[in-house]
């Protein structure tokens, strides 16, 4: 439905031009147009998606230097050791290495998204433009979401190219026709969409960058390392390794080629469940304090 704004019954002003003007309803999809134009004419979207694509491509070159370092080390070794090591710096290892710090970058788009509206100010013409907000908030959950599959995907795809030479020559590339393989890198992008996610919620709970992105480091950095390291020093103590494993990092973790790091942890699907839960918890919490309260 539309309306058209015309001049008055009684004519107009002299020197005053009236054109006709057509008012449309404000859609989902319209809404989501204009957070897509919002997003890409930020200079922090382009510095933030450039970076993913150097950690995550970074990285991978390192490990694949790395693999290839100690293939020619372990020439004439026994088969066994060989197997081992192979298990240890495989294909789909070496190409994801970098998505946790990964994850950590595009969780500061996620959140700069929200948290730079309310910063400039930006909000208020947002929520006068989408008078129910929450359309607002979830067209940027969408808009964030498919950017960051096709930014993990291509990265992803970039690593396999460039490691490619090196993994081939030590019998380490990625074997796509192994079901579990391709299940490890689908996972990574997968987590790095629901850590993104996760941060676009805090920010709209926080309302403050700094503190979105210093909460989000604590919880999928800080916080996972010093448990891990209580886990190794208090084995004994059966809780530290039941919140080892429920931690939203190790937890979705598991779906990915890291799996396993550590003992006693989560199936794949459901640790991956257990971080969408969390992601869930946090995005819901945010729509609620958008719809309550105001900007």
């Amino acid at each position: 439905m539309s309306a058209t704004v015309t001049a008055p019954a009684g004519g107009s002003a002299p020197g005053m031009t009236m054109e006709k003007t057509t008012v449309r309803n404000v859609t989902f999809v319209r809404v989501l147009r204009s957070e897509w134009i919002k997003l890409w004419s930020l200079r922090s979207t382009w510095w933030t998606l450039g970076s993913t694509v150097v950690v995550i491509v970074g990285f991978a070159l390192m490990m694949a230097l790395i693999v290839q370092l100690v293939g020619n080390e372990m020439e004439g070794a026994a088969p066994e050791d060989q197997a081992a090591m192979g298990g240890m710096l495989g294909g789909t290892m070496v190409v994801s290495a970098g998505f946790e710090m990964a994850a950590l970058v595009v969780a500061v788009l996620g959140a700069l998204m929200i948290t730079g509206e309310y910063s400039t100010g930006m909000i208020r013409s947002t929520f006068a433009a989408v008078p129910s907000r929450l359309p607002a908030f979830f067209g940027k959950a969408v808009v964030l979401a498919l950017v960051t599959v096709v930014l993990v995907t291509v990265s992803l795809a970039l690593s396999w190219l460039v490691t490619y030479p090196m993994l081939s020559s030590n019998d380490a590339t990625v074997d796509f026709g192994d079901n579990g393989q391709v299940r490890s890198l689908l996972g990574v992008v997968l987590y790095v969409t629901l850590v993104a996610l996760f941060a676009l919620g805090l920010g709209a709970l926080l309302r403050h960058t700094a503190g979105a992105i210093f909460t989000v480091v604590a919880i999928f950095l800080v916080i996972p390392t010093i448990v891990q390291i209580a886990t190794f020093g208090a084995s004994q103590l059966e809780w530290v390794g039941t919140v080892n494993k429920l931690l939203p990092s190790v937890a979705g973790a598991q779906i990915t080629p890291n799996a396993g790091a550590f003992p006693d942890v989560l199936d794949p699907w459901v640790g991956i469940s257990v971080l969408a839960g969390y992601t869930v918890v946090v995005l819901t919490g945010a729509a609620m304090r958008l719809k309550l309260q105001d900007a």
